[in-house]
């Protein structure tokens, strides 16, 4: 987990830049087979989160199971960086960079979706949150100024049309009063908020901040804006002594934060705000086979019309553009 980063901020500005723009831009880079696995892992991690993360709903405030998770993890991730080696001193006037990064990637985003959970159901905030794939390209063309390609847009339409499959009875059942506007509308506020956080992390790789030291430090500030939400709020800070809250906490930490994230924003640096996002479209589907296994989930027609789709899209996305 230390290496990879540690040789990316080896690599001069330039290097940085150029690496960035044939991955991101151009996407005529075939994938490794280091992007696959690091594509699986995060896939795999987050599909599994939804379950965590339902288990943390009730007793705590929302916020305040924020400041657990992200101090939790900030504390392993300078712990790690420690050991690495990794740069942890920077100018103040770069920790504009992390204070964004841990407001939009690791704070207001998980609130916005902890919040409108009280009013939507978990398949359809899986479904919001698949957006992220269109709303990462539609960022990256309008900041970052890169291409839009045909191609990518297809392969993400192919996707979300399978979400729609997959989720449109559990849509369907919504009774869209206030409530489940509203949680509609925090779920979308969440998304945005998350795909901001990535083109924050990817302008960090490319002016040479090393993905481990921005997460940590980002981390902290994120737990500090869920503290200081927590405070405004009048929220008792206290853990609930359940098996169920602690493990799906301990998930979280570990492996929804510390591990996925890693692999998600090394994977957003070599492959491309768009290509990665793809991964938020995929990671619904796995969580509905978990759920079969574990929640005795009902499959049917539509399901299976759905998982197709998304299949279709995949592929779309990531095979490799042929020259002409």
């Amino acid at each position: 987990m230390r290496r990879e980063p540690a040789a990316t901020a080896k690599l001069p500005v330039t290097q940085l830049d150029e690496t960035a723009s044939r991955s991101a831009s151009q996407g005529l880079t075939a994938f490794s087979a280091g992007d696959y696995g690091l594509y699986a892992l995060t896939i795999f991690v987050w599909s599994t989160s939804w379950l965590a993360l339902k288990f943390q709903i009730g007793v705590v405030d929302p916020q305040v199971s924020l400041v657990w998770r992200f101090g939790a993890a900030a504390l392993i991730m300078l712990a790690a960086c420690k050991v690495s080696g990794q740069r942890l001193a920077w100018p103040w006037r770069m920790h504009w960079r992390f204070a964004g990064l841990g407001l939009f990637l690791f704070s207001c985003n998980f609130l916005m979706f902890y919040y409108a959970a009280n009013w939507l159901v978990s398949g359809l905030l899986s479904v919001i949150f698949s957006l992220a794939s269109v709303i990462n390209i539609a960022l990256a063309v309008v900041v970052l100024g890169e291409p839009l390609r045909p191609r990518v847009v297809l392969g993400a339409l192919f996707g979300l049309a399978g979400m729609a499959c997959l989720f449109g009875p559990e849509i369907a059942n919504q009774d869209f009063g206030g409530g489940a506007l509203i949680g509609l509308g925090l779920g979308i506020c969440g998304t945005t908020f998350f795909c901001i956080g990535n083109m924050i992390s990817a302008a960090n790789q490319r002016a040479g901040i090393p993905i481990i030291s921005a997460s940590a430090i980002g981390m902290v500030y994120g737990a500090g804006f869920s503290t200081l939400i927590a405070l405004a709020a009048g929220s008792a800070f206290i853990i609930e002594p359940t098996a169920r809250y602690l493990g799906g906490l301990a998930w979280l930490i570990v492996f929804s934060t510390v591990i996925a994230f890693w692999a998600y924003l090394t994977l957003l640096g070599r492959i491309g705000a768009d290509r990665a996002g793809y991964a938020t479209v995929v990671f619904p589907v796995v969580a509905l086979i978990i759920s079969t296994f574990v929640e005795g989930y009902q499959w049917s027609l539509t399901g299976l019309a759905g998982v197709a789709l998304v299949a279709i899209g995949n592929t779309i996305i990531l095979m490799r553009r042929r020259r002409t």
